[in-house]
């Protein structure tokens, strides 16, 4: 049966779904192209900004398995427009804050907790839920994909708006467009009428979030896979928050760097279609390490050499490919491995690790900046990180692929 056919009747949830996460995600992604002039406009330091982000990212992070855990009680439609709400707000604060701690709370706290509502763990488990098993993995990346558009329009806007206007402008921008996100999580939402399938044999769903915890920890390839999960998040921060940053002070032109988190975008959406793909076909957490070891090797090519525009737009295709293509081999991984009704709960454990990564990327970055004046240090800690994550990664699923937790009966 052709694809589309199969997804008709869950279109307006799938599309809702894609419109939040590429607006929840490609909004994120795209803060830092306000840094420098935030920072020095309101007299802040870099790590002092990147100490926002690093809240962001652990509030994200530490929100996440309870954000999944309330959808099971109260559904998802209530959680994700809670979510835009608070990431309206978060970037409303930010746009007239006048120092740090308006900083702190609007890009920290506010938008991480919309993010533990609103991106990847949420919308995943609500495209898992609407499709069948035999297209779960491919629909996944296509959501992944669609969720990757977010940064090819927002980051050229607020690039633009920024140059011309002031950041305050450009991150007005940013208010506006994240006001859709309310009726795209509205629609997503249509996803609390539609049943869980009949639980198999291996299935958690009949038991209660502590024990579903407790099962997932007990289940030797979800800890590697979280394990290795810390280096995703940590890779990706560096770079969305340290990027821009970087190019200025090489003397490359300020457009170029929104042209990169545009590239990156782009190629997102190739890269989350590809590995969806792969998934349904391949070793999902194999396919995950490869995707570490490769990044890892393209950020070591980049930041040993001079940039260019050239080898900046190519390194952005390069990591664009590899960026979001995690989203559905982990989603997948852990429905496969638990089932549907704690996938978000669970995938939310996993991202914990993932965000104690971006805190390390985020704040850790900014504070080698500012004690040697450089990045290198930083770059080089996350390649030789990124490698160890993903050899172990590959290393592991292959020696011993994943099981079904061991239920235990009364």
């Amino acid at each position: 049966m052709p694809l589309l056919q199969v997804l008709r009747p869950t279109l307006p949830i799938l599309i809702g779904t894609s419109l939040m996460l590429t607006l929840s995600m490609g909004l994120r992604q795209s803060l830092g192209i306000f840094m420098q002039p935030l920072t020095h406009d309101i007299g802040i330091s870099v790590s002092d900004f990147t100490l926002a982000i690093a809240i962001q990212n652990l509030a994200w992070g530490f929100l996440q398995p309870l954000a999944g855990a309330l959808a099971v009680r109260f559904g998802f439609r209530a959680i994700m427009v809670a979510g835009a709400a608070a990431y309206i707000a978060g970037l409303a604060l930010t746009a007239t804050a006048h120092g740090l701690v308006n900083v702190v709370i609007g890009s920290g706290l506010l938008i991480g907790v919309s993010l533990a509502c609103t991106a990847a763990a949420i919308a995943m488990s609500v495209a898992a839920r609407a499709v069948p098993t035999t297209v779960r993995s491919t629909v996944l990346g296509l959501v992944s994909g669609a969720g990757s558009l977010g940064a090819l329009l927002s980051a050229p806007i607020g690039q633009t708006l920024n140059a011309g206007y002031g950041w305050r402008v450009g991150l007005a921008s940013f208010v506006v467009l994240a006001i859709a996100m309310i009726p795209a999580a509205w629609f997503a939402g249509r996803i609390d009428a539609i049943p869980l399938p009949k639980p198999s044999r291996d299935d958690i769903g009949d038991n209660s979030a502590g024990a579903a915890v407790g099962l997932a920890f007990g289940n030797a390839s979800f800890v590697v896979m979280t394990c290795a999960y810390f280096v995703c998040g940590m890779q990706l921060v560096f770079l969305t928050t340290h990027l821009p940053s970087y190019l200025a002070i090489c003397g490359m032109d300020p457009m170029l760097s929104a042209q990169t988190l545009g590239m990156i975008g782009g190629f997102n959406v190739l890269g989350s279609i590809f590995f969806g793909w792969a998934g349904q076909r391949w070793n999902k957490l194999a396919l995950l390490g490869g995707i570490y070891i490769f990044r890892s090797i393209a950020l070591a090519w980049y930041f040993a050499l001079p940039p260019t525009p050239a080898s900046t737009l190519l390194f952005g295709a390069i990591m664009g490919f590899l960026w979001m293509g995690v989203g559905p081999l982990v989603a997948g991984a852990v429905a496969e491995m638990f089932g549907l009704k704690w996938q978000a709960m669970i995938q939310g454990l996993a991202f914990m690790s993932h965000q104690l990564g971006s805190f390390l990327g985020a704040f850790g970055g900014g504070l080698l900046y500012d004690s040697f004046g450089s990045y290198t240090m930083a770059w080089q800690i996350g390649v030789a990180l990124g490698l160890a994550g993903g050899i172990i990664q590959v290393a592991f699923a292959l020696i011993r692929p994943s099981e079904p937790p061991i239920l235990r009966t009364a």
